[in-house]
């Protein structure tokens, strides 16, 4: 088999038998690397530590990937203008912070009648924050709620870094 050393220099073509002393005499241990390569490829290391450190890039990733999570905000078709900006300073931190945004509106009682109303708020958010995000879609109706989706844009896009 072929041996590659804890420093990644190759030995070369060696028996088994040879390796696992190298191994032990450095007190690693002799993982096989490609098994279906010819000769297989061995090489001594530390699993213990290279098991950890595995795992600790997995976690990592899985880190970075949950930052991409989607944030809802909810309206009314008469949101009141103290309370739109609030609202829409927190859907840009959301964004700023790299999160998808889940816009929705909810229809009381005599709201129905007037849905014109909450078309034209929920677009209003989506001028509002075209510099920074892009809505995925138009504006759906489901139930008695209007919703749509906001995605950040790039950083670079933006002018955020390079």
């Amino acid at each position: 088999m072929r041996c590659v050393d804890a420093e990644g220099e190759q030995i070369g073509v060696i028996p088994i038998s040879q390796a696992l002393n190298m191994a032990r005499a450095a007190g690693l241990d002799l993982v096989e690397v490609a098994a279906q390569s010819q000769p297989p490829v061995c090489r001594i290391m530390d699993y213990g530590k290279f098991k950890f450190e595995q795992a600790k890039k997995e976690k990592s990733g899985k880190k970075n990937a949950a930052a991409n999570k989607v944030k809802e905000i909810k309206f009314h078709a008469n949101v009141e203008d103290h309370d739109y900006q609030t609202k829409l300073n927190r859907i840009r931190e959301f964004l700023d912070e790299g999160h998808r945004v889940k816009v929705s509106l909810a229809f009381r009682g005599r709201e129905n009648a007037h849905q014109e109303y909450g078309y034209q708020v929920i677009h209003r958010v989506l001028e509002d924050v075209q510099d920074i995000a892009s809505g995925d879609k138009a504006p759906q109706k489901m139930g008695r709620f209007l919703y749509t989706l906001i995605t950040p844009k790039p950083a670079a896009v933006r002018g955020k870094g390079a």
